[in-house]
C-alpha cells in the first residue's frame, strides 16, 4: 500500500512538472460549402495544430491581400505564426516553413491537386509548393512532394 501511494505521488508530480505540449495556432479561411477544406482542418488538427475556422465568401480577396498571386491560389487560406499557407500544403512542408522561418510571406500549393492532404483520390503528379514572396517579387519553388 505504501509503495502504491509513492507511485501515485510520483505520477502526479511528473504530470504537474511536465509542461503541456504547446499547439500551434492556425486560422483557416474557407468557403462555407467546401468539404475538402474541412478535411484539411482535420488533417491540421491530427498533426497538432489548434485550428480556428472562419467561413467566408471572400477567399480570393483574403489570399490576394496576403500576397498570394491569383494563379497560385489554393482553395483555402491558413495563417500560422505570421505566415500564409494557401491550399492543401503537406504538413512536412508546413513544418519546414515554420522551422526555417524564411523571409517570405508564406507558401502555396495552387489549385486542388488530387491526393493532396484533405483531397480525395490518388496522387498523380508531384506537388509543387511555391513561395509567397514579400514586396511583389515572383514566386519561386519552395518544395516538391
Amino acid at each position: 500500500m505504501n509503495r502504491m501511494i509513492r507511485l501515485t505521488s510520483l505520477a502526479t508530480l511528473i504530470a504537474f512538472a511536465t509542461p503541456a505540449l504547446a499547439q500551434s495556432q492556425a486560422t483557416l479561411y474557407k468557403s462555407p460549402e467546401c468539404g475538402c477544406c474541412e478535411s484539411y482542418v482535420a488533417y491540421l488538427r491530427d498533426n497538432g495544430f489548434k485550428v480556428d475556422v472562419k467561413e467566408t465568401d471572400e477567399l480570393a480577396a483574403i489570399s490576394q491581400k496576403a500576397g498570394v498571386p491569383e494563379d497560385k491560389q489554393g482553395c483555402h487560406t491558413t495563417f500560422i505564426d505570421g505566415y500564409v499557407i494557401d491550399g492543401h500544403v503537406p504538413i512536412n512542408v508546413v513544418r519546414k516553413l515554420l522551422k526555417e522561418k524564411p523571409p517570405i510571406a508564406g507558401i502555396t500549393l495552387p489549385g486542388m491537386p488530387m491526393g493532396s492532404p484533405g483531397m480525395t483520390g490518388t496522387k498523380t503528379e508531384k506537388f509543387v509548393i511555391y513561395t509567397v514572396p514579400k514586396d511583389g517579387k515572383a514566386p519561386e519553388v519552395y518544395a516538391t512532394e
